[in-house]
């Protein structure tokens, strides 16, 4: 997930993560804006938090556990 700290938004989205990664076994990072490249920050400033799942996008503003399961099953 790419967020930003202090975002309720990315907040409920790690919530969701954690909960998800925890029933699969699945593993997950939690990044910054922050401490990200330029690039990045420019791409998904508007669009936080950004779930990832295999390096690709998934889901931006708030994510669906049943698209993330999905999505990792």
């Amino acid at each position: 997930m790419l967020g930003k700290h202090g975002c309720h938004l990315c907040e409920e989205a790690l919530e969701v993560i954690r909960r998800v990664a925890a029933d699969t076994g699945a593993g997950y990072t939690v990044r910054y804006l922050e401490d990200a490249s330029r690039e990045e920050r420019d791409e998904y400033w508007e669009r936080i938090p950004v779930t990832f799942v295999d390096g690709a996008p998934h889901d931006f503003w708030r994510v669906s556990e049943r698209r993330l399961r999905a999505a990792l099953d």
